[in-house]
Formats: C-alpha cells, structure tokens, sequence
C-alpha cells in the first residue's frame, strides 16, 4: 500500500510536467494530509522528486531521470541516436559510434560506417572497453565521480601496447585534460595503427551516461584530425543527448 501510493504520487508529478503543489497532490490523491505530504517527504529524501524553486512545488527528480535513462533498452536508444551517427559517419567519411555506460562498465552498442566505396575505414567492434585505455571509455570516466576514477587507477591496468598508460599518475593527468578540452581520444592505445576520439554525452545534470566517437587509421588519425573530430562531437553530442531523451515519448 505504501509502494502503491508512492508511485501514484510520481505518475501524478510526472503527468503534470511541471512543478506541482502538496495541495494540487492531496486533492487529486484523495489521500489524507499527514500521509501526503509524508510520502512527499519520502520522495524527496530520496531524490526522486525535488522542489526546484523552494517554494514547496515538486517535480521528478534527477536521480528518477537517470533511473529511467538507464533503463532504456539498447534498441531504443540505436533507434534513437542512428540517424545523426549516420550522418556524421557521412560528413567525416570515417566509422562513427556510440558507447554507453552501465554496471561500471563502457561497451560499444551501435557503430555506423562510411558510405564511400572507395574508403578504407575500422570497425571497432561491439563490447566491452577498457576504462584507461579507449577514448569512449576515457571520454566517460573523466566526467565521473572522483570515487569512480578512483576504482579504475587503483586497479592493475592492462598494457595493450607501448602507447597505453597504465601508472596513476598518467592516467589522472588524461583525465584532467579531457575534463579540461571536452572530448577524449586513443593513440593506438589498444591497436597500433588506429586511433579514435570521442566526446561524452551528457544528460542533463545527471552526467555523461553515453559517449560518441569516431574510429580510424593512425596515418588519417593525427592529431590535428583528432581534435578537428573531437570539437565536431561536442557539437554532435547535444543534438544526440537531445534524441535520447525523446525515444520513447508518447506523441500527442
């Protein structure tokens, strides 16, 4: 019963699309004024909703936001996102793609290629990548909690080729610099002869909870071209944000 109230407040909050009062609430609840605003409270405590102008009006909370996003199946989110991948994968004539972050870990969930015929390009692969090492991992980590950073350089990183950076000290000062110029990039850190770049995608004030990058030959991927790329994916990565925040709104 408690649960069931709880949740009939959040629809009520949610439906109403902007901030609502404890009186709008215990009017359309029914519910008796002690019990509502108690579990008003409740939600609060827990971040579910927040009061955004300290008024006492409440609206959905970050933390239910990030709930929901994270919860979103991979083939709304492709759905979503593939058309601007595609685009950009056209506009730089190289493999673009979209990594997400989930369970403490950054996998590749949707790559799309160049259309040229003529091009050579690199398929990253579906998956997994490692924390330290690629740039939609870094490109995350970087905008993490400090405790998060933390975990990744307290474990023993692996040495993929001479170009990884595996000490502390190296991969904190990484950090700092794609804090510091918004994207993050691979110097054939994992493969030698390829190299990628990628910008965070951020979701509100949630954080970044998905990345975008582009993928290619060491002899194209310089790193004039990288940070060429690099500031195209922050433009890039707004309008994806954008796109992942809608898939699956109702149309009215």
């Amino acid at each position: 019963m408690h649960l069931d109230r709880l949740i009939t407040l959040l629809e009520l909050i949610a439906v109403a699309g902007r901030p609502i009062s404890p009186a709008e609430l215990l009017k359309a609840t029914g519910l008796p004024k002690p019990t509502c605003y108690r579990l008003i409270q409740t939600l609060q405590d827990h971040r579910l909703v927040v009061s955004p102008d300290n008024t006492g009006k409440v609206e959905i909370g970050e933390r239910l936001i990030r709930l929901a996003l994270l919860g979103k199946a991979d083939v709304d989110v492709r759905k979503a996102s593939a058309p601007l991948l595609k685009a950009a994968a056209i506009e730089f004539n190289e493999t673009v793609f979209l990594a997400r972050f989930r369970n403490s870990k950054v996998e590749i969930i949707h790559v799309e290629t160049p259309v040229d015929p003529a091009r050579a390009f690199i398929h990253p692969g579906l998956g997994e990548r490692p924390m330290h090492a690629c740039s939609c991992s870094k490109a995350i980590a970087a905008f993490a909690e400090p405790e998060f950073q933390e975990c990744i350089v307290s474990k023993n990183l692996r040495q993929y080729t001479d170009h990884t950076k595996t000490s502390q000290e190296d991969v904190y000062a990484e950090f700092q610099k794609i804090a510091e110029r918004g994207f993050a990039d691979c110097d054939q850190e994992i493969d030698m002869g390829i190299a990628s770049v990628a910008a965070p995608v951020s979701i509100g004030n949630i954080g970044a909870i998905f990345s975008i990058g582009a993928v290619g030959p060491i002899r194209r991927f310089g790193q004039a071209y990288r940070n060429e790329i690099g500031v195209k994916l922050i433009e890039l990565s707004t309008r994806v944000s954008g796109a992942i925040q809608l898939c699956n709104v109702p149309e009215t």
